[in-house]
């Protein structure tokens, strides 16, 4: 059986696994206070022209997710994102946990727009009732969105200066950011940098074995945040762990590359199911494909592979998702590629 369903099946990069074996035997401080995290914050500053932003290093996506939103929020106020937005449908309510309603804009493929933030914050400050309707304090996206869809960066510009004029946080979930950033080289970690108060550069599901890098570029969230971070269970006594990680996955221009090769398999993959007779759920250029499958190929191509089902189309189709990663193999990509050109017709 072949995996194909995410991006986090594999364990991690050679270059990773050889760093963490190289340095196994050193004794450092914790916590994320040692040499290698240091490194790895620089390098992460460096590459964003940021030299006064904060890096912190957590192990997953909801604990960065809930940490950075929880820092952000005053009690009464909420965080704006898709409806299909990854806090709204696949963190059991994690973000609520903390005490902050998620308000979900409905989505054109996976992305909301600057003009419905604006909407839906005045629709709340212009009503009467303002004191009793959660407040909207910030805005949640993620590139690439949870249908595998990008930001472009008129896009992303307009959703900064709308926050800028309104008041918000923009927070960019970047749990899958070295896909996006390969497939949209407008966008770039300079451009984050300077138009989101934070955004996460994800090791997880990118080559790491764990990982997530949160930057704080806005001054206002920096204070106070390895509190909120030990408070939430995010601060790793062997951070040391992560530090190694990221000053591997960090080199040279390695993130954007490897995550280049993964999205070339999974276009690969789109055309094939495209040639073979299958429409699309919806579009994407990165590393997550959605086609819609008869019932006879959905059938045939379970046999032999793990891939994730999104919905049921009608009653004889459904739309899935095949993922590749940075770990995908070639000769697994091939024998896909030849199982899809076989399922055509059924």
């Amino acid at each position: 059986m072949l995996h194909f369903e995410c991006d986090y099946t594999s364990g991690a990069l050679d270059v990773v696994l050889k760093a963490l074996i190289d340095t196994n035997s050193e004794q450092t401080s914790g916590y994320g206070e040692d040499p290698h995290c240091e490194k790895a914050r620089a390098m992460i500053r460096e590459k964003c022209g940021a030299a006064d932003a904060d890096v912190h290093f957590v192990v997953g996506g909801t604990q960065a997710n809930t940490t950075v939103i929880a820092a952000a929020l005053r009690p009464f106020e909420g965080v704006l994102c898709a409806d299909t937005g990854h806090i709204n449908v696949h963190e059991t309510g994690a973000i609520e946990a903390t005490g902050h309603k998620v308000l979900g804009l409905p989505n054109v493929d996976g992305k909301i727009t600057a003009a419905q933030v604006e909407q839906a914050v005045t629709a709340q400050r212009s009503d009467a009732s303002h004191e009793h309707i959660v407040r909207p304090a910030m805005v949640y996206i993620s590139h690439p969105t949870e249908l595998g869809t990008l930001y472009t960066k008129e896009e992303l510009v307009s959703l900064s200066n709308t926050c800028k004029e309104l008041g918000l946080t923009l927070f960019l979930d970047g749990a899958r950011l070295g896909y996006g950033l390969a497939a949209e080289r407008d966008i770039d970690f300079a451009l984050l940098a300077k138009t989101c108060d934070a955004f996460t550069i994800g090791g997880t599901k990118v080559g790491l074995l764990f990982g997530e890098a949160i930057v704080l570029t806005n001054h206002s969230l920096k204070d106070c945040f390895r509190y909120h971070i030990k408070q939430r269970g995010g601060m790793l006594a062997k951070g040391r762990l992560l530090g190694v990680q990221f000053e591997a996955l960090m080199q040279d221009d390695l993130y954007i590359d490897e995550s280049a090769r993964a999205n070339g398999f999974a276009q690969q993959l789109k055309d094939a199911f495209i040639q073979s007779g299958c429409k699309l759920y919806v579009d994407t250029v990165t590393n997550q494909i959605f086609p819609i499958l008869s019932a006879a190929q959905l059938d045939h191509l379970s046999k032999d592979y793990q891939f994730s089902f999104m919905e049921k189309i009608d009653e004889k189709h459904s739309a899935v998702r095949f993922c590749t990663s940075v770990l995908t193999k070639k000769e697994e990509v091939e024998k896909l590629l030849m199982d899809i050109h076989n399922s055509a017709g059924n």
